[in-house]
Order: structure tokens, then sequence, then C-alpha cells
């Protein structure tokens, strides 16, 4: 079974961070992601979807520095359900998506970095390159073969 999704938007809000006892650390924030259509008349529209995110430890020290309204985010993560009741005693739900991988897509200049930090290069989780390739390896020919395809 996979619960897994894959976001990339614009951050609606500044990270709300909150410190717990055991050192563990909790970044919630909203993001926008837009799909942009034609309706049956061939108008041009668009849609724009806000999600709840939550980021915990090493992604939500990534969030602290780095993370503000308006900086553009590619995330991944995990669909999370929660309800709870309300002070008047009525049943509330939400949807969170619960991230792990966080990069951050502004150009180096373009979002805003506090006190003139910069991102590491790639964000939070960033997969490494593969080993380099040997540079004295001969491409691969094959022989050629008439096809069978009239064009």
């Amino acid at each position: 079974m996979v619960n897994k999704v894959i976001l990339i938007g614009r951050v609606g809000r500044d990270p709300d961070i909150r410190a717990f006892d055991a050192g563990a650390k909790k970044a919630s924030f909203t993001l926008a992601t837009s799909e942009t259509f034609k309706n049956r008349d061939g108008v041009r529209s668009e849609q724009t979807e806000w999600h709840n995110i939550v980021l915990w430890r090493n992604a939500a020290d990534i969030a602290e520095r780095f993370v503000r309204k308006g900086s553009m985010l590619y995330l991944e993560g995990r669909i999370r359900y929660r309800s709870w009741d309300d002070a008047s005693g009525n049943k509330r739900y939400t949807t969170d998506i619960e991230c792990d991988v966080i990069r951050l897509l502004d150009k180096k200049g373009d979002g805003p970095q506090p006190g003139g930090v910069q991102p590491p290069v790639g964000g939070y989780n960033q997969p490494q390159p593969a080993a380099a390739t040997p540079q004295n390896t001969a491409p691969i020919s094959l022989p050629e073969e008439p096809d069978d395809l009239p064009f």
C-alpha cells in the first residue's frame, strides 16, 4: 500500500515553528498549488488548492531557516487525517500533508532569504549524484538492420 504525495507550490504564510521538550521541532504552513485549464467554453481558468503542510525535525529546521511566504517548494510526504472536538463540542476534521522531503526551488536571490543566509543546494534530503562514469568508455554501436516500417 502506498500513501505518497508530491507537491510543487508556493508557501501561503511564514512557517509556524514549535519546539517540544524532547528537542523535536515541528513546522507548519500552507502551500498553494494551481492548475490551469480551458473550460467547456474555451476560456482559460485557474484552480488553486490549499494544503496544510507539516514538517518535523531536520525538515522543520530547514523550513525555519529558509522558507518564507511566497517561497516555491517541492515537497514529498504522506496524507494524514486528524479529527478533534472544538470548544463547542463539534467534531472537526482536517487533512495534513506530513512531508519528509523538502527542496527549495527559488533561484539564489529570488526568494526571501532571512539575514542573507543561502539555502543548501537542492534543499533538504537531496539525492546524491550517481558516481561519475569513466571518460574512456567507448559508445556502443549496434549493427544497422533494415526496419519494416513503411515510413
